[in-house]
């Protein structure tokens, strides 16, 4: 595709990417509410996109999978109010949703796995109902035009000119400063094409390209983004990724899944996988049919133990042949 597609193709999108923004009157309703309150607020919905981008990476959702999901539960968000009780069977659907209209069908997760996985309180039944409501309030579009539809864009424009310009953009981390930046919900104001400039033109800056922050002002001039809303919004992009940077940061993709289980379970567990006692060796000497009767106790009822740690440690760990074989050699 040659540029003159391209930027006809940002254009065509600039024109369409209004009709895809949350309310912004809904989203200042959530930023006004207070952490107590009755209504979700801010902390509350930047928290469970961290868990949809914790939940992305370990189903191996694509980033196009995880935008999609934020903007399908922004617009939502922005247009009902809800209980915060019932965020996060919201904020599962709009993952749901996002992946099948993104994955491919045979990567697609279950709903009883996605469910189980989240270690949410609510049913497969409650999964579809909620899916069905969402649809229909955002009138059945659950596609969108993003950030991250200009950011691919961009890339695209920038590998029609030379190598040294494409490498100052590395999409992979763009798109992770972008899931850094929808981690807070005041970027969900902002437009996608606006949003993905500002992100291009820090990128730009710190390699300091005087080649590609022309082709960044050409892009702004085409798509008309005024200086002093792209100078707003640059700001802000900068100080989040400060804060993210910083090591006082928790990356939301570099969470690790905690199991909550109940203390039954956990006993019932401690005591399925504790390590049995083992009976002593006999320093004297065996003959070879003590040592392989002795074996032979040793191992009853521990093959399927043996089997599925498949450990290289002492005792009841070893394979039965290797256990056999071993101890005959210490009786010689």
């Amino acid at each position: 595709m040659d540029a003159y597609k391209l930027m006809r193709e940002l254009k065509a999108h600039s024109e369409q990417e209004i009709n895809y923004l949350p309310k912004e009157m809904g989203l200042s309703l959530i930023e006004s509410t207070a952490q107590d309150d009755s209504r979700i607020s801010a902390k509350c919905r930047d928290a469970k996109v961290e868990d949809l981008w914790s939940l992305t990476s370990f189903f191996g959702y694509s980033t196009h999978t995880f935008v999609l999901a934020v903007n399908l539960l922004d617009r939502f968000l922005a247009m009902i109010r809800i209980l915060p009780k019932h965020l996060a069977c919201v904020s599962i659907s709009c993952l749901h949703i996002a992946a099948k209209v993104i994955e491919e069908e045979c990567n697609l997760c279950s709903s009883n796995e996605l469910i189980r996985i989240s270690q949410f309180k609510f049913t497969v039944s409650d999964l579809g109902r909620m899916e069905k409501i969402i649809a229909e309030k955002l009138n059945f579009q659950s596609k969108a035009i993003t950030a991250l539809t200009y950011l691919h864009l961009f890339h695209k424009i920038a590998l029609l000119h030379t190598s040294e310009r494409t490498e100052a953009l590395n999409l992979d981390k763009l798109e992770v400063q972008l899931k850094a930046c929808l981690c807070r919900i005041v970027f969900s104001k902002a437009k996608p094409s606006v949003l993905a400039l500002s992100l291009l033109t820090q990128e730009i800056e710190a390699t300091q390209s005087e080649d590609m922050l022309e082709l960044a002002h050409h892009v702004q001039r085409h798509l008309k983004i005024t200086d002093s809303e792209l100078h707003y919004w640059h700001e802000l992009v900068a100080k989040c990724m400060s804060d993210y940077s910083s090591p006082e940061c928790s990356k939301p993709n570099n969470k690790k899944l905690v199991w909550i289980v109940s203390r039954r379970t956990a006993q019932n567990l401690h005591n399925k996988y504790s390590v049995p006692d083992l009976p002593t060796i006999p320093e004297g000497g065996w003959d070879e049919s003590e040592s392989e009767d002795s074996c032979e106790d040793i191992s009853s009822g521990e093959e399927s133990l043996s089997s599925s740690l498949g450990s290289d440690a002492e005792g009841h760990y070893f394979p039965l042949h290797f256990r056999c074989q071993k101890q005959k050699h210490y009786a010689s």
